[in-house]
């Protein structure tokens, strides 16, 4: 089985349940995705590549609270326009730091907390369980992979060569 079949089968699967906890948990199925698609853009990937997209989706759903409580506080349009633009070069500038350098991990959290209406208590944890679903999508899909085309090679026939 390929890689990319072997993902999909999983991802396919963990899809499912994902919307199904979601659901049942009362969370946002759509942010989970969002976490999930962070994951799998991330430029690391395995563990590194989580937890660099989980801690800077957090970092985004700070800077989107700043953005919102800030905005509301001043209550000009211009002024909130104003706050945008600072907070959005922090939000870049912010990977000077290492461990804060997946910028587009930055700005879904950011988005996704602008997209529930600033409901932090609920973007945050759909995302980073969907991030950790989006971990074990690619995990899974690699363990199936192997351990197909292990079970091929030990019967002497591999598709693949």
């Amino acid at each position: 089985m390929s890689t990319l079949v072997a993902i999909s089968l999983t991802t396919g699967i963990l899809s499912g349940l994902w919307g199904w906890i979601a659901v049942s948990f009362g969370l946002l199925s759509w942010a989970g995705f969002l976490g999930c698609t962070s994951y799998f853009a991330s430029p690391t990937g395995g563990v590194k590549g989580l937890a660099a997209s989980l801690l800077t989706n957090t970092t985004g759903v700070f800077w989107a609270m700043v953005i919102i409580e800030s905005s509301n506080f001043v209550g000009l349009d211009i002024l909130g326009y104003v706050i945008t633009a600072v907070v959005a070069f922090f939000m870049c500038i912010q990977a000077k730091q290492a461990w804060l350098g997946y910028i587009p991990g930055t700005f879904i959290g950011c988005c996704a907390t602008f997209a529930a209406g600033g409901d932090w208590q609920l973007v945050l944890p759909s995302l980073l369980l969907g991030g950790v679903f989006g971990y074990l999508m690619k995990a899974t899909g690699l363990w199936l992979h192997n351990k197909s085309n292990q079970s091929s090679d030990a019967a002497g026939f591999n598709p693949e060569h």
